[in-house]
């Protein structure tokens, strides 16, 4: 059981460390709104690797044939959400520039941020495809319950560890950059989400 822990744990960082996306977007929640809003972002998408890595636990190699029919439209899906987070993020700086210099905007609401990175995460097929290929080399350490279990609960541990560790990072700039500054990492932010809903839509014509 503690090799299977260990092989969560490592998964888990395998799956969280790379900043994609929702890396951008939880530094930037920590940037603009602090540490609660981006570890509500954080605890989002680490509910979503703990799904996923349940799901690929419980029906491990008969994943890859149950997402075959729907790995494009899932990948649709990523694009428009990302495409759509990313102007309503844009629009946002928009109204935050022309706004006074001491008009402070109010935080997303705790919940409604978990949801939004919960709902985002998920619609990335390719984590659940990661975590069934690895729960696969668990035959080697045993495929009881309590190894599966072990390998879920060292996914989720690595996961919120590391999503915790940025937005504690995002969020101790909060009050430490200039209104422009913030405007320019939010303005990079979420272009970086507009290029990787453009790589996603690009793959999907190839």
């Amino acid at each position: 059981m503690e090799t299977a822990l260990i092989a969560g744990l490592v998964a888990g960082y395998g799956i969280a460390i790379p900043v994609g996306a929702i890396g951008v977007l939880i530094i930037d929640a920590g940037i603009r709104h602090g540490f609660r809003t981006a570890f509500a972002a954080g605890a989002g998408a680490a509910v979503a690797d703990v799904t996923y890595a349940a799901i690929a636990a419980l029906f491990g190699a008969a994943l890859a044939s149950v997402l075959a029919p729907v790995a494009i439209p899932l990948r649709v899906a990523s694009v428009a959400l990302l495409v759509a987070i990313a102007v309503r993020g844009l629009l946002a700086l928009s109204r935050d520039a022309r706004a006074e210099p001491t008009a402070v905007a109010d935080p997303p609401g705790a919940f409604r941020t978990f949801t939004l990175f919960l709902g985002l995460t998920l619609l990335n097929p390719m984590t659940v495809v990661y975590f069934a290929a690895l729960i696969l080399g668990l035959s080697s350490t045993g495929t009881g319950p309590l190894e599966k279990l072990a390998f879920v609960v060292g996914a989720g541990l690595a996961s919120l560890s590391w999503q915790t560790l940025v937005a504690f990072l995002g969020s101790r700039l909060h009050h430490r950059l200039s209104t422009r500054a913030r405007l320019l990492t939010g303005l990079l932010g979420n272009l970086v989400v507009l290029f990787l809903a453009a790589t996603i839509a690009i793959s999907l014509v190839r």
